[in-house]
């Protein structure tokens, strides 16, 4: 059977289907748009089968295939750590902003994960001090993986948020579970890790312990940038308030939903 065949056979979308198959191949996805007639033999048909079944009953992409794209650059996920989305660039673009300004910052971001935002931060503001947090030591393993392979300088801890964590910073980052139990798009995220989706109870708590711990761990001037829910703006833009961060503001994403709030020390 020919990748061609293969591809129209599969009752997967395009795209998906050709994410699968690249990923059997080793190769890249234009590589098997411009060679439809190449071969492929049973053993990579049976294991391009049994990642399209998985896929059909929902597994996510980048789970199967191993990598997802972020701020132009491929990190490596499992089930331990979130999938990054694109809407996450904006809180990358934000932190670059906010320190502009600043020679040889130092940002520190809560939640690590997959090390998405800190690694950027980092390749993007080589100059920059970057310290990672992460409470999993999966994710940490994950997150320092990616590090090394991207040749990006960024101390990780193991650390519950704050604890653990010495010295004032130009910028804190954070995308912490933020999603509300019982919100209907829960579901849809079964395969990825629970406890970095929901803090089982208004979607709020972390944010309140965040807010509440930057003013003290900020630099004159620093800045805490956060990512939240689509519903939570006014609430996260109060809970900034009540910390004494100044210039607190929302920002869009793409789709024009408030998604991240920043505030100043």
């Amino acid at each position: 059977m020919t990748v061609g065949e293969l591809l129209r056979a599969a009752k997967l979308p395009a795209r998906e289907a050709r994410a699968l198959l690249a990923h059997v191949f080793g190769a890249r996805r234009e590589w098997l748009i411009a060679h439809p007639e190449a071969v492929v033999d049973r053993a990579q048909q049976a294991q391009f089968a049994a990642l399209a079944e998985r896929r059909a009953r929902g597994e996510p992409i980048a789970y199967l295939i191993g990598v997802q794209e972020f701020y132009g650059r491929e990190f490596a996920v499992n089930p331990a750590v979130l999938i990054p989305r694109p809407e996450t660039e904006l809180l990358v673009d934000a932190t670059l902003d906010a320190l502009r300004e600043v020679r040889a910052p130092g940002a520190l971001d809560l939640g690590a994960g997959s090390g998405c935002i800190a690694i950027t931060l980092a390749l993007e503001r080589a100059d920059a001090i970057v310290t990672a947090t992460d409470r999993s030591a999966a994710a940490l393993a994950v997150a320092r993986a990616n590090a090394e392979r991207l040749r990006a300088r960024v101390t990780f801890l193991e650390s519950d948020w704050y604890a653990g964590v010495e010295g004032r910073f130009d910028a804190i980052v954070a995308n912490p579970p933020y999603i509300a139990a019982g919100d209907p798009h829960l579901p849809a995220l079964r395969d990825e890790p629970l406890h970095a989706l929901t803090d089982h109870a208004d979607g709020l708590t972390h944010l309140r312990a965040i807010a509440a711990g930057a003013p003290s761990r900020l630099r004159e001037g620093g800045t805490l940038l956060v990512e939240h829910g689509y519903d939570q703006g006014a609430a996260v833009r109060a809970l900034f308030a009540a910390a004494g961060l100044g210039k607190v503001r929302t920002l869009r994403d793409a789709a024009g939903i408030e998604r991240v709030c920043s505030g100043r020390a």
